[in-house]
């Protein structure tokens, strides 16, 4: 499997739900992770992360991205994925009662390949922002 392939399928399975079951085939073992997020304050692994996505969907459970780009940069054997982050929080979870707002969040993944799977990622989102459309933040 390609750089490519490897990013598209390692981001449907985080993105989706799936845990570091569906995600550390794509990932070396011990993969990194960072994100400037409150939110993510302490994450450094991608399991960490990934499991945090899943997590993520109990309180949105129809949590869903729309993606908007994609593209690998052969040379420095980096692919980026950019989308919007959709849901309405209607499960129990966070920070209290289901607020029933809805959010859509830009963000972005820098993943960084070393061979032929993930050895870090870097997430660029605007916590704050996704917080505050779900009634989380002031």
């Amino acid at each position: 499997m390609n750089m490519v392939h490897t990013a598209r399928a390692f981001f449907e399975a985080c993105e989706t739900g799936g845990g570091w079951d569906a995600c550390k085939a794509y990932c070396h073992e011990g993969a990194s992770f960072a994100c400037q997020a409150d939110a993510l304050a302490g994450t450094t692994t991608l399991a960490e992360y990934a499991e945090w996505m899943k997590g993520l969907l109990v309180p949105i459970p129809d949590g869903s991205y729309e993606l908007t780009a994609f593209a690998a940069d052969e040379p420095r054997g980096t692919v980026a994925a950019a989308a919007v982050f959709h849901g309405t929080q209607t499960g129990q979870g966070g920070p209290g009662d289901p607020t029933g707002r809805t959010v859509a969040s830009d963000y972005a993944y820098v993943m960084v390949f070393d061979g032929d799977r993930i050895s870090h990622m870097t997430k660029i989102w605007n916590d704050g922002q996704a917080l505050r459309q779900l009634g989380w933040a002031s």
